[in-house]
Order: structure tokens, then sequence, then C-alpha cells
């Protein structure tokens, strides 16, 4: 067995919250970049550069690259030879509350959904937990602001719907959304399991990088015809039109129940921020 002092990991959690608010994905970052360099809309173009440069200069100086900080997800590995000194789930907490406290990030957590009072410190977070071999703990911290998760979607399909249906779902919420989740947007799919699942997996599948595609082919087939129907509605970086509405679309599938298929929807921004480590 390994030995993992709770410190540690409130030190890395504290490290992953600055990094994803401080620090653009290289991957989102040459995606927007490649974007800037197909789009023949003026206006659009210089939308990007804007987009571009903020991200630079978030980094440079040590900014948020934007003012919306997010609700912080962890979503943490743990080796099956692993122990904890400490409280695991304190240690999280304590991490993030730090994060916040010395960056002077914008706390938006409020404690309850109906009376809105301001936990004034970004907590609680959102913990999810797994257990897989080795003696490691793989730790990557997500924080997603409203602007775009407001857009985001779930629907049970019948299990006779086409996939043709799933593609309209999908291409009506970001339409919907118009300039609300500050396009150019990456979008996330999860299908299969049950409603919750389908919702964590929509969540994880931002986590690939944009330019990359599923191994499945008729999922490959999907996310490129879903990409191709947004981009072709023309809302265009912070909704000024254009060519790039999307970055990309990932989508991830699991098994599902012979009398469903749900489907959820993650609408996620230009600035998809997570930042992940091993410890």
């Amino acid at each position: 067995m390994r030995t993992i002092n709770s410190k540690l990991i409130a030190e890395t959690v504290k490290e992953l919250c600055i990094k994803a608010n401080l620090e653009l994905r290289k991957d989102i970052l040459s995606a927007l970049r490649r974007a800037r360099e197909k789009e023949t809309s003026s206006k659009a173009r210089g939308v990007l550069d804007i987009i571009i440069y903020n991200a630079l200069l978030a980094r440079k100086k040590r900014l948020p690259i934007c003012q919306d900080t997010g609700m912080v997800v962890a979503y943490v590995a743990i080796g099956q030879e692993v122990r904890i000194k400490g409280v695991f789930r304190k240690a999280v907490e304590r991490g993030v509350a730090e994060a916040y406290r010395c960056s002077y990030f914008r706390n938006s957590i409020v404690m309850d959904p109906l009376r809105r009072k301001n936990t004034k410190n970004n907590l609680p977070s959102i913990i999810y937990t797994c257990i897989v071999p080795g003696k490691r703990l793989n730790i990557r911290i997500s924080v997603k602001g409203f602007g775009c998760e407001n857009i985001s979607r779930t629907r049970m399909f019948r299990p006779t719907d086409s996939a043709s249906l799933i593609e309209d779902f999908v291409v009506e919420a970001v339409k919907d959304s118009g300039s609300r989740a500050c396009p150019p947007v990456y979008i996330g799919v999860g299908m299969g399991g049950t409603i919750d699942k389908a919702t964590l997996l929509s969540k994880e599948a931002v986590f690939r990088s944009v330019a990359g595609c599923s191994r499945k082919r008729h999922i490959a087939k999907l996310e490129k015809s879903i990409l191709a129907k947004v981009n072709s509605l023309k809302i265009g970086p912070m909704g000024v039109g254009g060519r790039t509405t999307a970055l990309g679309v990932s989508v991830l599938s699991y098994p599902t129940h012979i009398a469903g298929l749900p489907v959820a929807v993650n609408i996620s921004c230009h600035a998809t921020r997570d930042a992940r480590k091993v410890i």
C-alpha cells in the first residue's frame, strides 16, 4: 500500500483550480487559432482575435480567462493500493477554498438553490470518485461557468428513435442558446446508461482533445454530422455570425436498458477549462 497525505491532495487541488482558471487548454487554443485562419467573416475573425488575445493575456498576467470562475467539479480516480491519511473530501474542499481565496477568484456558489445565500468560499464543490488499479491518484479539476451550463439539456428518447433525431436535439440546443453560451463552443454528448450516467458522460466527453474523434465509426460519423449542422447555423463567435459556432463535438456512449435511450448535451464555452495531475 502507498500512503498519500491529505495535505498533498489539498495542495494539488489548489494548484489545479488556479491552473484551470488562468491557462486555457492547449487543444482549445489551437482550435481557436485554426478557426481564425478558416473564418471568412471579418467580424468573426475580430472576435476570435480578441478571444485568443484574452487567453494569452490571462496566462501572462495570471488573471482569470473569464470573470465567471465557475463551480468546481473534481474527478478523482483512486488507485486501489492507495491509503489516504486524513479526510479525502475535506482535503479537496480545502484546496478549492484556498485557491479561490488566494487568487481572488469570484465566489459563485449559493448554499441553497432557492434562498440563494452565497457561501463566500466557492464551496461546496462536486466530487466524483472511482476506484482503479494502482498506487496513484489521478485528479482532474473542471471549472464550469453557468452561461454555458444553463444551456445544457437532457432527454429520454425512445429506443427506436434514429440518430438523426439525436442530431436535431443537439443542434436545437445550440440554436436556442444563440450567443448566451459564449461561442465558439465545445459540445459534449452522453448517450446510454441511465439519465444521470448520460449526463456524467456528456461532462467527461469534453475532456477529450477537441481535435479528436470517437474510435467507434458510427459515433465518429455522428460527431462529424452534428458539428457540420451546428456550424451551418452561422451563429458564430459570440453571436456575430460566421463559420465557427462550435470548435468540436465529442460523444461518449454506454450500454443502456432495452426500453430507453437517454441523451445529455453539455455545452461548454470557448473557455473550456480543466486541469489534471497524477500524484
